[in-house]
């Protein structure tokens, strides 16, 4: 699967973006998170699930990298999960990423899109993500391209 977006080309990874996606995957952690949280801890919980992906994909993963001219601007984890509270499969956003300098470039919409045509392609109804509650950019994009809070998690420090 590639698609474009703009002058955006998304495809699947390949071994030689393992580099690219752990060093963008620890940005993620200077977007929102709450005070208990480090930068590090985010940013590593991430990097854990970008190696393994790399080292043994899980059956339905996948990593898909937006790039222009050759260049990497960013990548979407996209796993299976099962439904909590009806137990049907759906698709589900683990990781969006993209690099400073490719901020507000079209690359997250980029792999947004492609994530929708993912989940499509593999019969999902529905397609999920997690936002720390903090990231008010982020937020503001999912809603601009249709996603509603269905939960909200509340954690209490003890």
């Amino acid at each position: 699967m590639s698609s474009r977006g703009g002058n955006v080309l998304v495809r699947p990874a390949v071994p030689g973006d393992r580099a690219f996606a752990l060093a963008t995957v620890m940005r993620l952690g200077a977007f929102g998170p709450p005070p208990w949280r480090t930068a590090d801890e985010i940013g590593e919980a991430d990097a854990r699930v970008v190696r393994a992906f790399f080292e043994s994909a899980p059956a339905g993963a996948s990593l898909l990298v937006a790039e222009s001219d050759g260049s990497p601007l960013g990548f979407i984890y996209l796993e299976t999960l099962r439904d909590y509270f009806v137990g049907d499969e759906h698709a589900h956003v683990g990781i969006l990423a993209v690099t400073e300098a490719a901020e507000g470039r079209g690359a997250g919409s980029a792999l947004m899109r492609a994530a929708e045509a993912w989940a499509r392609g593999h019969g999902y109804r529905k397609l999920t993500l997690n936002v720390f509650e903090g990231n008010a950019r982020a937020r503001a994009i999912y809603d601009h391209f249709g996603y509603r809070p269905e939960t909200v998690r509340y954690l209490k420090l003890l």
